[in-house]
């Protein structure tokens, strides 16, 4: 823990110093390759960085944050297509850049965020980090399914948490959502382009798919994106498991590119015929939806992470995590009462 701590503090560090440098180097350079070139120097060291952690929670968070996410903020700021700008005060800048949120300016329209919602994840996540102690009871398929719940609480509570730190940063602005209810998808285009992860469409849509589309066509763009898509994923899964990309989870994500490709190409064919795709009911649409991203998960998806154990250390990085939380809730509760 000492040790995650000391390298919380050097990443943080070295992250502001990378984003100043990124800043400064976007206000002395124009637009296209020469900005890329010259933004190098911050963009290498990213991919880097999240192996300072030895958490498995904290290599995957940082390699999102910042492999990812940052990387292609960087990228999109050479050709100044956002959402990073070197007008952007610093403190704006560095928030944008190192955290998985996107602002729009304040209006009258714009709700104030609910914690009640993320505190029922909260209590969600907890409860279900209290059955894995009978995880060894489990049929494997029903283990996995309560994996892709563990994730979707996971990834919520850890963007939830990057959006309420980011507030400090961002005054005058307001955050788009993270996610919309994806549960609730009817299609596979619904779920990936509506629903799931917003932060990473919004960061794919203007880096990957708007640039191919116009170049070659939905259909192309459609497959490039999900294929980018999963070649990050497996590095996302190599600072999960320190373990060489097998490949799968790419299938998975070109897989469902393809599928969502067809799907795209169905309606639109419907459409221009003056008719409709086959009718379906919202609720059926839902369930084989998520029964496809759940069956093609247990075959692609899951296969990498569970292989070496990764998922029993993470795992016990949830319980003693709650530990921790238990022993300082008691003792806040003690101190209150006394």
């Amino acid at each position: 823990m000492g040790g995650d701590l000391e390298a919380l503090f050097k990443v943080s560090a070295s992250v502001s110093a990378l984003m100043a440098y990124a800043r400064f180097v976007a206000t002395k350079t124009p637009p296209g390759p020469l900005r890329l070139f010259a933004l190098l120097p911050s963009i290498a060291p990213l991919f880097f960085l999240p192996l300072s952690f030895s958490s498995i929670h904290l290599r995957a968070i940082s390699g999102f944050f910042l492999a990812w996410l940052a990387v292609f903020k960087l990228i999109l700021l050479s050709f100044d297509a956002g959402p990073l700008s070197p007008s952007l005060l610093f403190r704006i800048f560095l928030t944008i850049a190192a955290l998985p949120v996107k602002i729009r300016p304040i209006s009258a329209s714009v709700k104030p965020p609910h914690f009640l919602p993320t505190a029922i994840k909260a209590l969600l996540l907890s409860v279900l980090i209290s059955f894995y102690s009978y995880r060894d009871r489990f049929p494997h398929h029903l283990l996995l399914a309560i994996y892709c719940i563990h994730i979707y609480l996971e990834l919520e509570l850890v963007l939830a948490a990057a959006a309420a730190f980011a507030t400090g940063g961002l005054m005058g602005f307001d955050l788009e959502p993270q996610s919309k209810a994806p549960y609730l998808s009817t299609s596979l285009q619904d779920f990936w382009g509506r629903r799931w992860n917003l932060m990473v469409t919004g960061i794919l849509r203007p880096s990957v798919y708007e640039p191919l589309r116009a170049r070659w066509g939905k259909a192309a763009a459609v497959l490039a994106t999900f294929l980018v898509s999963g070649l990050m994923h497996e590095l996302m899964f190599y600072y999960i498991t320190s373990a060489p990309p097998t490949g799968e989870v790419s299938c998975f994500f070109v897989l469902h590119g393809a599928c969502t490709a067809v799907e795209v190409w169905v309606k639109r064919a419907a459409k221009v015929a003056g008719g409709e795709a086959i009718k379906v009911s919202p609720a059926v649409s839902t369930v084989l939806t998520l029964g496809f991203l759940a069956g093609t998960g247990f075959w692609l998806f899951f296969p990498p992470l569970v292989r070496n154990g990764s998922d029993g250390i993470v795992l016990d990085e949830c319980a003693a995590a709650m530990r921790v939380l238990k022993v300082s809730s008691r003792i806040i509760l003690d101190l209150i009462l006394n």
